[in-house]
């Protein structure tokens, strides 16, 4: 239900054709209250999740909770690190990602960015839009291949 990590949790729901999103939280005092929100809300909201796993994920990738036992540091040793040219050719093949999504027409690049970056399927954004999962499908394609040619 709720906790520390997740204190609300989302939820769209279709009514005579209208898609209604709501926000569901616990409040100060430990009431379970629900509101429903407009679309850029929701989709906010959706931004701030994505960006809050992140930053678990960050955190759990970079506090070492082993011990530093004879295996642990054997391991690490084993593994390469990457060297100061990968590290700059990657920075760069991402802003040039960034740059070339930022050239998308507006539907396209928001399509796009539900699809990858928020895993949504092409159904869920056609409802959200209104319109057909083919044509969210074909959005996406197109974007695909714009960014592959700016690339």
């Amino acid at each position: 239900m709720f906790n520390k990590q997740n204190p609300y949790t989302l939820r769209k729901e279709i009514i005579g054709g209208l898609t209604h999103y709501y926000v569901s939280f616990a409040d100060g005092q430990g009431i379970f209250r629900e509101s429903e929100v407009s679309r850029p809300v929701y989709l906010e909201f959706m931004r701030f999740v994505k960006a809050e796993r992140r930053l678990r994920r960050w955190d759990e990738r970079h506090l070492d909770e082993t011990e530093f036992m004879d295996e642990a540091v054997y391991g690490r040793m084993l593994k390469p690190e990457k060297s100061v040219e990968d590290t700059v050719f990657d920075i760069e093949r991402n802003e040039q990602l960034r740059s070339a999504i930022q050239k998308l027409p507006e539907i396209q690049r928001r399509r796009f960015v539900l699809y990858h970056e928020f895993g949504l399927t092409y159904e869920q954004i056609a409802d959200m839009e209104g319109c057909t999962k083919r044509a969210v499908k074909f959005s996406v394609d197109l974007a695909k291949n714009k960014i592959k040619e700016n690339l």
